[in-house]
């Protein structure tokens, strides 16, 4: 599914007419990882993740450089049951494991969409494109136009990756 999904993006971009750089590289595993490999701040790139929300899947769209925050998405939606999907869950409703999920809804993949405004503070978007070796870079304001996420706040700051030195303070 995966080859056919990079077309299906390819497509909808395509059909309107919004400009996109497509790169293809070795497997990324992580955020930072895919970063580097698209020379690429942490922060454009575009974090999907598909969690169950009262019995039903929706796609969430964060910074990568930003954790989700569950307590402020259960309270943009109203509800108090969420989870992430479990990787079969993942691969039987898309064919896709975790880091391959592109942040499109329907027509691309069968999930109500959201993303979190900081993907609004960004010039660019990057993402996975359904797979760990293509990545599509673009406008935010052609991503939002063409995927029509609903716009939420449901992300904080990830702590630092930088590794403490001898003798830093607490």
């Amino acid at each position: 599914m995966t080859g056919t999904l990079l077309t299906a993006i390819r497509r909808l971009l395509q059909q309107h007419d919004k400009p996109f750089r497509e790169l293809h590289h070795a497997p990324t595993k992580t955020s930072e990882d895919s970063a580097r490999v698209r020379g690429e701040p942490l922060a454009i790139g575009g974090k999907a993740l598909v969690m169950k929300v009262d019995g039903e899947f929706a796609l969430f769209v964060i910074s990568a450089a930003r954790r989700l925050d569950s307590a402020a998405l259960r309270k943009a939606l109203d509800t108090r049951r969420l989870r992430f999907d479990t990787t079969e869950e993942l691969r039987t409703r898309t064919g896709l494991v975790s880091g391959d999920v592109p942040p499109f809804g329907p027509p691309i993949l069968p999930f109500p969409l959201h993303a979190d405004e900081s993907i609004f503070e960004n010039e660019r978007i990057a993402f996975n494109a359904g797979s760990l070796t293509d990545s599509i870079i673009m406008t935010v304001a052609d991503w939002a136009d063409v995927a029509q996420p609903r716009r939420l706040r449901f992300s904080t700051p990830a702590p630092s990756k930088i590794p403490r030195q001898v003798g830093d303070r607490q």
